[in-house]
Order: C-alpha cells, then sequence, then structure tokens
C-alpha cells in the first residue's frame, strides 16, 4: 500500500498549533512514561496563588483555603508515613504558572500528583466534593470547571508560547482533550474514587462523585494524578465548612487516609510483581532496649531485592543487618548505641573497600535522623 505522506496540518487547515502538538504529543506519550516502582514521592499542589486568587465566596478566596489544606494533608502524610517524601508545588501564596506545577511533578519523578481546588457556581445551590481525572468532559459543567482551572494561563505573560498554542477560553481546544486519557487511568480512577469516598465517609461535604475533563496540569504530568474540588465557594454551608479548622482538618485527614490507602494498595501490587512477600517487610528488631535506646548502624550496601551477602568481600563484616527503606533493601554492619563506636566501625568498613559506607540510625524500627538519634540518646 502506498502511503500518504501530505503534512497533516495540509489535509486539516484548521487545526491550531496546539492540537497538532497534542496529536504529536499522544504518539510519543506512551515511550515517555516509566515504570512506577513504590510510592515514595507525592506531589501535593495547592491550587492557584499570588496573583491568581481563583474561586472567591463571599468570605473566601480559593488560593487561600487550597493552600492551608494542602499543608495540612502533606504534614500529615509527613508524619504518619515516614517512607514518603512529599513536595508542594506552593508553601506560600504565590503564583505558579501550571506548566511550571506539571514540571515540578515530572522532574521529582513523583508517583502521585494531587491538585487542590474549590469550585464556584453562578447560582448558590450546587454543593459538594468532586474529583477529576483527566479525560472526557461528560458534561457541560465538567467542562465549564475544566476551563475556569485552566484559565489561571491567561495571567501569564507569554502563555501563548508556553502552552503551545493552547487557548483556555477557547471550548474546541478543550474537546480535543476528549481524545486523552493517559497511561495511568486506573490508578487515577483508583485514587479519584477513593478520595470521594473519604469526603463521603468523613467530612460534611456532598459527594459529587468522580468525574473527568481536561486540565492542563493533569495532561503534562507523567504519573497518577487527580484534581479535587473541595466544595463550591459560591454556597453558603460549603464556604462556612471549608473556612473552618474543623472543615479543613476533616479535607486533609480524608485526602491522607486516601494517599494511604493507594499507596498501600500500590506498593502491594508492585511487591507481588517483584515476588516480594509483604512479611518480608516488617521493621527489624532492635532488642531488648530498643524501645529506648537508638541503635547506630554502618550501611554500605542497597539492593532491590533481599538476598543473603555470600560474596567474600562481605565475610570480614560483623553483624549483617538488613531493613527496608524507600523501596531498596539497606544492607548494614554492627548495631551499638555509643555513636563513637559506630563512627570507628565505618572508619574501619571504608577501610575494607566500602567508601561510601555511612552511619544510620534505627529507633523503634524506623530510621531516623543522626541529629533526633543523639536527642533521644541524651535524654
Amino acid at each position: 500500500m502506498k502511503l500518504n505522506k501530505t503534512p497533516i496540518n495540509q489535509l486539516f487547515p484548521y487545526l491550531n498549533g496546539f492540537i497538532l502538538f497534542f496529536i504529536a504529543f499522544l504518539l510519543t506519550y506512551s515511550s515517555e512514561i516509566q515504570g512506577q516502582n513504590l510510592v515514595d514521592r507525592i506531589v501535593i499542589d495547592a491550587g492557584h496563588g499570588g496573583k491568581d486568587p481563583g474561586a472567591s465566596g463571599k468570605h473566601s478566596r480559593e488560593k487561600d483555603i487550597t493552600l492551608a489544606i494542602a499543608l495540612k494533608a502533606g504534614h500529615l502524610v509527613e508524619r504518619n508515613l515516614k517512607d514518603v517524601n512529599v513536595i508542594y508545588t506552593r508553601k506560600t501564596d504565590v503564583f505558579i504558572p501550571l506548566n511550571t506545577r506539571a514540571n515540578i511533578a515530572n522532574n521529582s519523578k513523583a508517583d502521585l500528583f494531587i491538585s487542590i481546588h474549590c469550585n464556584s457556581n453562578t447560582s448558590s445551590q450546587p454543593k459538594g466534593s468532586e474529583t477529576y481525572v483527566m479525560g472526557m468532559h461528560k458534561s457541560e459543567d465538567n467542562l465549564k470547571v475544566a476551563m475556569l482551572e485552566n484559565s489561571a494561563i491567561l495571567l501569564e505573560d507569554d502563555y501563548k508560547t508556553n502552552y503551545e498554542g493552547f487557548d483556555p477560553s477557547s471550548t474546541e481546544n478543550h474537546i480535543i482533550f476528549n481524545f486523552f486519557q493517559n497511561s495511568f487511568q486506573a490508578q487515577n480512577l483508583e485514587m479519584a474514587s477513593t478520595l470521594q469516598k473519604e469526603f463521603k465517609l468523613n467530612t460534611a461535604v456532598r459527594d459529587r462523585g468522580v468525574n473527568s475533563a481536561g486540565f492542563w496540569v493533569l495532561y503534562k504530568t507523567a504519573m497518577p494524578g487527580v484534581l479535587i474540588e473541595l466544595g463550591f465557594l459560591s454556597n453558603p454551608s460549603d464556604e462556612a465548612y471549608l473556612l473552618s479548622a474543623k472543615g479543613q482538618n476533616q479535607m486533609a485527614q480524608a485526602i491522607f487516609n486516601a494517599i494511604k490507602s493507594f499507596k498501600e494498595n500500590h506498593d502491594n501490587l508492585e511487591l507481588q510483581k517483584l515476588g516480594i512477600d509483604r512479611s518480608q517487610l516488617q521493621k527489624p528488631k532492635l532488642g531488648d532496649n530498643s524501645e529506648e535506646k537508638v541503635s547506630y548502624r554502618v550501611q554500605f550496601l542497597s539492593l532491590s531485592k533481599n538476598r543473603k551477602l555470600t560474596e567474600k568481600k562481605y565475610a570480614e563484616l560483623k553483624d549483617i543487618k538488613a531493613y527496608f527503606y524507600k523501596g531498596l533493601y539497606r544492607y548494614t554492619s554492627g548495631d551499638t548505641d555509643d555513636f563513637t563506636e559506630a563512627v570507628n566501625l565505618q572508619n574501619k568498613i571504608r577501610k575494607m573497600g566500602f567508601q561510601d559506607a555511612f552511619i544510620v540510625a534505627i529507633y523503634k524500627g524506623e530510621r531516623i535522623s543522626i541529629t533526633e538519634a543523639k536527642d533521644i540518646n541524651n535524654k
């Protein structure tokens, strides 16, 4: 069969630069997605900020509520999921372009992206939370939500260049998003459904379910991602709830619960693929005094799979133990509550040829910083 080599822009002259870019992106996107391992990097994106206030209620601005809840949710993750690194697109009232938010997620090689927003309507009647995944606009209301959130692009000086000709005020440009569902759609829907379940069970906002629409920030992120609309600032009851400390704490807790559930489910599947039993990941026991003192060890090796170190080069290393941390098995030698003794052992191990050996501190089965360890032992 003879191939037609006529350029696509001659065949379809009405296609603008954004749509041509989009088609090219679809052809190459799947090869750019990297396989995931355990969920240990999460980006939490507080929508709007700075010169972009977002939606407004009678007593509130979207940018303030999203930031407050994003920080609260992130702190819950940091406090309770020690092996997860939280990256914030913003932690203060600053303007962050949409493409920069996506770049932050992509450059950090995040495993999950959560963008937090608030809704608004010309009527004060609509209320409740909904979570969006990237995909087809199933209703005119969904399209309007996407167009409203994407309109932040217009606040940038050179948005036509930065966004490949995408016009956030154009219905036609948004319709092209109907063809896009990224490689993580199953995970997107899982995360979105879990979020809405948590909102329904543990908050005072109405459950409006899971929806799909074309959001630039989701389109450009190369990992599972969702966009949350916490509630309607145009609705008096939603606005009052989202402004209250109780409401913000409950919404943040619901987001954390969903993250925790998603991580546990995803990690279990990944471990099954690797042939690792979850029981292998139990925290190491530190001995009779583990509840009171810190264990200093010298780490000399990290591996993706747990195995016995039978090679000759490891023969002189004493008291070898393994612990699981951030997706890898970490191998250590020695076990002491005396930091000076640990330093001496580190020097000895480095002379054996393990030049990158360093000291780690384990307390109650968790790896902690050396500073925290010294504070605990000095109490």
